[in-house]
């Protein structure tokens, strides 16, 4: 279920054409909505976040995030098994990485387009020093 390119096999590329891009396979399509289905749930998303800032051990990121250790195991192995995320051992701990760099860039634009619509430019001030005309 790894949202990468390569994963899709012969012909499963989205290909342009003149006008726009042609429909991809279901099967891309199916693992496109599955993977983002894993992000749709805050708790994913929140380590997914971590994650895009270094690489870090479960104990660190339940800290980080709030998490109960249980259940920050449990999602990152969700992450894991769709290719998300990875990890490596280091002595006793488990350290967990970015595993789709191309997942992390898509999450920030989006959550970037979020904040923006969320925090709407200010009103610039008027100039103080700006006569009043008449009738105002």
């Amino acid at each position: 279920m790894s949202v990468d390119g390569d994963q899709g096999g012969a012909g499963a590329a989205v290909t342009e054409k003149a006008g726009g891009f042609e429909d991809p396979p279901a099967e891309v399509l199916a693992a496109a909505a599955a993977a983002f289905g894993l992000l749709a749930a805050p708790a994913r998303l929140r380590l997914m976040w971590a994650l895009a800032q270094g690489e870090c051990d479960v104990t660190h990121l339940a800290d980080r995030v709030g998490g109960a250790l249980p259940a920050v195991s449990q999602h990152l192995a969700k992450l894991k098994l769709a290719g998300l995320v990875r990890s490596r051992r280091e002595g006793r701990r488990q350290i967990y990485s970015i595993g789709d760099p191309d997942v992390v860039a898509l999450i920030h634009a989006v959550v970037g387009k979020l904040t923006a619509r969320s925090n709407p430019a200010p009103i610039p001030a008027q100039d103080s020093r700006r006569t009043l005309t008449k009738g105002t």
